[in-house]
């Protein structure tokens, strides 16, 4: 049972909700998109029926992150507005778990193109994660990268660098964050390629894809599920700048790992 689960509270019957990310862990790890889905809207159901509002914010979080995988833009906005509305009516205020829930939700929004909706909902996160002494480096490294997205496509140059490198640091002092930074260097490739040019950033470019591959080639373990993600999610980027090798390389350890070689 985590911080989320509702026991002793009459007329509430909490959802397993460790159990629930568990088993959607395991459907995620072999690309079972449908059955992820199946899953996550059965215990959807569990928790509105049984009036469990905390298990409901958990699942439509999780929903959220589906969606936007799978490119879903009206579930993934239906959800987003489900998510948020259970915020207010739990009184989470200044709490963490609002903090991971508009940051959940802007990621999504800000992937579908909503990007003012998405950065204010990242400025409504920043200050909660910033000043809790609770918040784990990995939750303010996601910040930073995903609100520099929101900022590059708004073409608030200065400030997504600024963010980028935030999320670098922070990463750098996490247990298996280089993932998470070889993302952030090719999120920051993109960014010189839209704002100087393929051309007079060229060399910037070039150097910020060696350092995504090293950290990319270099990770020791665990290579799992979230491993492959991570390389099936980089590998068009390098295919789009001429890295050929290292797409397909990338492209064959996902799929190595998803076949359970």
């Amino acid at each position: 049972m985590n911080e989320h689960d509702a026991p002793g509270q009459p007329g509430i019957r909490p959802i397993p909700q460790r159990r629930v990310i568990d088993k959607l862990d395991e459907y995620m790890s072999r690309r079972d998109y449908a059955g992820a889905e199946r899953h996550l809207n059965y215990w959807l159901a569990e928790a509105r029926q049984g009036g469990d509002l905390r298990g409901e914010l958990t699942v439509r979080n999780e929903l959220i992150g589906h969606y936007r995988k799978t490119g879903e833009r009206e579930k993934a906005v239906e959800n987003v507005d489900a998510a948020l509305a259970l915020l207010d009516r739990l009184d989470y205020g200044g709490a963490i778990s609002a903090g991971t829930t508009c940051v959940n939700a802007a990621t999504a929004l800000s992937a579908f193109g909503e990007n003012e909706r998405a950065l204010a909902l990242f400025e409504r996160a920043r200050p909660i994660y910033e000043s809790s002494a609770h918040t784990q480096p990995r939750l303010l490294g996601g910040l930073y990268n995903n609100m520099a997205l929101a900022c590059a496509a708004l073409r608030r140059w200065d400030e997504a660098l600024a963010l980028y490198e935030k999320a670098m640091a922070r990463m750098e002092t996490v247990e298996g964050g280089a993932l998470e930074q070889a993302i952030t260097c090719l999120n920051m490739a993109d960014l010189i390629a839209s704002r100087d040019g393929m051309e007079c950033g060229e060399a910037r470019i070039d150097a910020l894809l060696e350092r995504a591959a090293g950290l990319l080639d270099g990770f020791a373990a665990p290579r799992d599920g979230y491993y492959a993600f991570v390389c099936e999610k980089c590998a068009p980027t390098f295919d789009y700048y001429g890295w050929f090798a290292e797409a397909e390389k990338l492209k064959g350890e996902a799929e190595r790992i998803y076949a359970g070689a």
